[in-house]
């Protein structure tokens, strides 16, 4: 039976080398910098309690910023969730515009605010808005159903993170009002290379903590 009260920390992964400007290859397999694999160790020798899961994203930055925790805690199960990083864009197509049309494109992306919209030639690889906020919903449910009362640990991604945020402080807004306030307020709040994030569901409904 899973419990009415969970408790989940996300945590956006260590420095990747697209943080620093290196872009040179898949998008889901972007790996961390020395200072993100540094950054994951310290992370790592700073739990104070043993986590009843770990949650991972299917990209290799998160895996990689997860590996040390996964290693100190061996007989913790791990899974590999949906946490992952949005999307919005195809690479072949913005891979085919100049960097000047893709800064235009992405503007424009956001300036309609359609949270059903996906773009670029590939849009059935794209993810759109509602997309990502859909994702936000399933891995809350995911976690509530999950045996265990001790705190879960899941390694994900800032748009991710700050997508789940925006929705927790905002519930009644729609996707459309969501996805028109949310550059400005990701510009404002950035989520910083292994912040951490909890969530508490408590009475039925889920916080922040």
């Amino acid at each position: 039976m899973s419990s009415d009260k969970k408790q989940g920390i996300f945590i956006r992964h260590g420095q990747s080398r697209a943080n620093v400007g290196i872009w040179d290859g898949e998008f889901s397999q972007i790996p961390l910098t020395p200072i993100g694999e540094e950054q994951a160790r310290l992370l790592a020798e700073s739990w104070d309690f043993k986590p009843s899961h770990i949650i991972v994203s299917p990209y290799l930055r998160t895996q990689q910023t997860a590996a040390p925790t996964i290693a100190r805690f061996p007989d913790v199960p791990v899974e590999t969730w949906d946490i992952h990083e949005f999307t919005y864009w195809d690479r072949a197509y913005w891979g085919a515009t100049t960097p000047e049309d893709a800064q235009e494109d992405v503007a424009k992306f956001w300036r309609v605010s359609d949270p059903e919209h996906r773009y670029g030639a590939g849009a059935e690889r794209a993810e759109s808005f509602g997309d990502l906020l859909r994702r936000t919903e399933t891995a809350l449910s995911r976690l509530q159903a999950l045996e265990g009362n001790g705190p879960v640990l899941l390694f994900s991604h800032g748009h991710f993170m700050q997508a789940l945020r925006h929705s927790m402080l905002h519930p009644e807004w729609s996707a459309a009002q969501k996805m028109q306030s949310f550059r400005e307020y990701d510009d404002a709040y950035k989520v910083k290379n292994t912040e951490l994030m909890g969530v508490e569901l408590k009475d039925g409904k889920w916080r922040l903590r």
